[in-house]
């Protein structure tokens, strides 16, 4: 019933130290799919789906931030879970990635892996959803922002026919990025969700796009602010130059 991506990503921060940033996003014909399936830190992403055991995303985070390898911790997490059979659980950690497809999930379903990237998905029209996925992200170079790289190869496998119930019209959509990078201040647009539409692709783009403006426009306003921790001067600032604006 969901598609979803899990990737690592390693970049330079704006002094030249090598950093990491993961990302996972996910997509299904049901609502909410952003309570249940993504998960991520800035040592990790993992996708947890078919019939969802959430503890496996949980404490799969948990797991890797304590120091355990992604293969370690989501193998045995599914050791320990009788209902493993009917799981598909995939991820990445700094070193490595893990994908599992239980043999009592619904077709279409199937997973793939390339050298920073796990793609899985269950109920699918077939496998070329999850081939678009992956071959969308391997493809899509540096240049945008990882969170909208992640919506754009959702979208290659909606548009391969995605989730195949196409009798259920509630879609959901979510994405989650995170960095080793310690940002002062986290982009709104790392971790956005969308509950419940009949285009998810496109409301999660809208969303990225609103959410992207907005943290731009209030850095622009309150940085200064910020750093100086008095958000009362910005709020004052701010009545003063709408003050000011109908004075003329």
């Amino acid at each position: 019933m969901t598609f979803s991506i899990c990737v690592r990503e390693e970049y330079e921060d704006e002094d030249g130290n090598d950093q990491l940033r993961f990302g996972v996003a996910v997509t299904t014909r049901l609502p909410a799919v952003g309570t249940l399936c993504p998960f991520a830190s800035e040592n990790g992403a993992v996708a947890t789906q078919s019939l969802v055991n959430v503890e496996l995303g949980e404490r799969g985070i948990e797991y890797i931030d304590d120091g355990l390898a992604v293969e370690d911790a989501l193998q045995s997490l599914l050791n320990a879970d009788e209902g493993a059979e009917n799981r598909q659980l995939h991820g990445v950690d700094a070193d490595g990635a893990f994908t599992f497809s239980g043999e009592e999930c619904h077709g279409w379903y199937g997973h793939t892996e390339g050298e920073n990237y796990t793609v899985a998905g269950n109920l699918l029209a077939g496998e070329s959803v999850i081939e678009n996925v992956a071959e969308t992200y391997a493809d899509s170079g540096r240049d945008a922002p990882l969170a909208q790289r992640l919506i754009d190869a959702l979208g290659a496998g909606y548009a391969e026919g995605g989730d195949k119930r196409e009798e259920l019209h509630v879609q959901s959509a979510a994405l989650k990025v995170r960095t080793t990078e310690d940002a002062e201040h986290d982009p709104y647009y790392n971790d956005l969700r969308v509950d419940a539409t009949e285009t998810p692709i496109q409301d999660l783009r809208e969303t990225y796009r609103l959410a992207s403006d907005g943290f731009d426009e209030a850095m622009e306003r309150y940085q200064e602010a910020m750093e100086e921790d008095d958000m009362g001067a910005a709020d004052d600032g701010g009545d003063a130059e709408a003050d000011a604006g109908t004075a003329e």
